[in-house]
């Protein structure tokens, strides 16, 4: 199943080499071959426990797709910027890349660092990959960039220690890498744009998504720490952390967006999103929707007898949330994607809050999250926390967020470029829904070496296309200028990934399928 893994996103990254053909895709193509190499290093660290960190169990290390996701959005994003003409958005492809394969590389030096005995042939291959990445970024990248190159990579650094200390078994290599790699480059982009407010560069929206993000990242580590030394369950710690809490998002985080977008942050929301009357029907329907989702998690808990008290909820109950967040991204997607983008905001913000309730026991809900959260667990929760509702949020809206809408005329890319917000609703909401469903049910040849069937995959193809095609009838702003192709070329590497991967496919499916459309 490596092997297969390995291969399919070797496939993508050529493809995405051959669509842009330039020294960065180069460079994408030298960490690819080096990441495959390392990444044994680490599943042989992983299986010996010598990986100085507790990393997520009945996974391998994910090194090699994980390494990919942040350098290959880069070069896709600065090819699209370049072809637009937007040279600030094509400087910042270009740093978003550069940060990718030094995030890579330094898990890889790492793994290399630590194996014994040193790994010669896999020592000389690292060092030839980061010869050629350094040189190209020497040569292409401005001080400026380069000190901000350096800056996240520090940010990286001190975040992964203290995180993977603090969270053992949540994460696999791969998935620390992707996921506070992310947070560590929003947290430097947030620092850089408070320090140079004055440019007046940047729509407010982004500005939220980044001051909520690193606010709800520092909210959870002040009480991590906070509780490692108090007992979180008692009522004048949970009085605290509410308290805290206000004290942190009022006095620190509120000023912190009035200073970006310089105007009051509450009336600017409540103003957003009330302006119009669609807005205010999506709001309605979204509420609805998120009733629905509490029935569902309420009834299927009312069910669980007292004599099962180890029944968990089956797949096919899981992927009820699936058909709920679909049916929630879908409307948004077409009618008003601005206020998609600050309504996933917000639930992102809430979905993080309410984890750190259930997992510090704060009062008086904490207990009772986590007895209803606990049915719907999978091995995948094999940590303290319980994150993959939050992939899966994440999976739907990171293609919405990281959508280049300065480097898009008329609010949309050309060819399959116009699919990219659309990248989650398909990769998740549909082909990973419809695999699991009928992979369970009627699911009989079963991939080499996985659980997963062969008749989930070419169903959950067959799905994304019919799609697709609904997507073309219902969004007259989507264009795909006969790329049809290059479509369902994209949709069965994805499909086929899924199949494959041991990561968490919530997170990793969106991003590869918005790597290929945006290709």
């Amino acid at each position: 199943p490596v092997l297969v893994e390995s291969l399919l996103v070797f496939i993508m990254v050529l493809l995405v080499h051959a669509a842009v053909w330039d020294r960065f895709s180069w460079c994408a193509v030298a960490l690819a071959v080096q990441a495959f190499y390392v990444q044994f290093k680490w599943d042989r660290l992983l299986q010996l426990g010598g990986a100085v960190f507790q990393f997520r169990g009945a996974a391998n290390s994910g090194l090699l797709p994980a390494s990919m996701v942040i350098p290959l959005l880069g070069v896709v994003m600065k090819e699209r910027c370049r072809a637009a003409g937007i040279v600030y958005f094509e400087r910042f492809g270009v740093v978003v890349a550069s940060t990718g394969m030094l995030l890579a590389l330094f898990l890889s030096v790492l793994a290399v660092g630590i194996t014994k005995p040193v790994p010669t042939n896999t020592c000389i291959l690292t060092g030839i990959a980061g010869s050629i990445i350094i040189y190209t970024m020497k040569h292409s990248l401005t001080v400026s960039e380069v000190i901000e190159v350096l800056e996240v990579l520090l940010i990286f650094v001190y975040l992964s220690m203290i995180l993977l200390y603090l969270l053992p078994r949540c994460f696999t290599p791969g998935e620390a890498l992707l996921v506070l790699g992310g947070v560590s480059f929003v947290l430097n982009q947030l620092i850089k744009r408070s320090l140079n407010v004055l440019e007046g560069r940047g729509d407010p929206i982004d500005f939220f998504l980044l001051v909520t993000v690193v606010g709800v990242v520092l909210l959870g580590l002040f009480f991590t720490v906070l509780f490692s030394f108090l007992d979180s369950g008692t009522w004048i710690s949970s009085m605290f952390f509410h308290m805290m809490t206000a004290v942190l998002g009022l006095g620190v985080i509120m000023p912190w967006l009035y200073r970006l977008i310089q105007r009051n942050p509450l009336f600017w929301l409540l103003q957003f999103l009330f302006q119009t009357q669609t807005r205010l029907y999506l709001l309605v329907y979204w509420t609805f929707l998120a009733a629905s989702a509490c029935g569902v998690v309420f009834y299927q808990n009312a069910k669980r007898s007292s004599e099962s008290k180890k029944h968990q909820a089956s797949t096919i109950t899981r992927k009820y949330f699936h058909f709920i967040v679909v049916a929630t991204y879908v409307p948004g997607l077409i009618y008003d994607r601005q206020l998609l983008y600050v309504a996933a905001v917000l639930c992102l913000a809430v979905f993080i809050f309410l984890e750190y309730v259930r997992y510090f026991r704060i009062k008086p809900f904490g207990q009772t999250l986590r007895h209803l959260l606990s049915l719907f667990l999978d091995e995948r929760d094999s940590g303290p926390l319980i994150l993959t509702h939050i992939y899966l949020l994440l999976g739907m809206s990171l293609p919405v967020w990281l959508f280049p809408r300065s480097c898009a005329p008329k609010g949309t890319l050309p060819g399959a470029g116009a699919l990219v917000p659309y990248s989650g609703v398909l990769a998740v909401g549909v082909g990973d829904t419809i695999a699991s469903v009928f992979g369970s049910t009627m699911g009989e040849i079963k991939w080499p070496g996985t659980k997963k069937t062969f008749e989930g995959t070419m169903t959950a193809i067959f799905a994304q296309i019919i799609a697709v095609a609904l997507i073309l009838i219902f969004d007259s702003s989507v264009n795909l200028n006969s790329s049809y192709a290059w479509i369902l070329a994209s949709v069965s590497l994805v499909s086929l990934l899924e199949a494959y991967t041991t990561q968490i496919d919530n997170l990793l499916l969106p991003l590869y399928l918005q790597i290929m459309f945006m290709a």
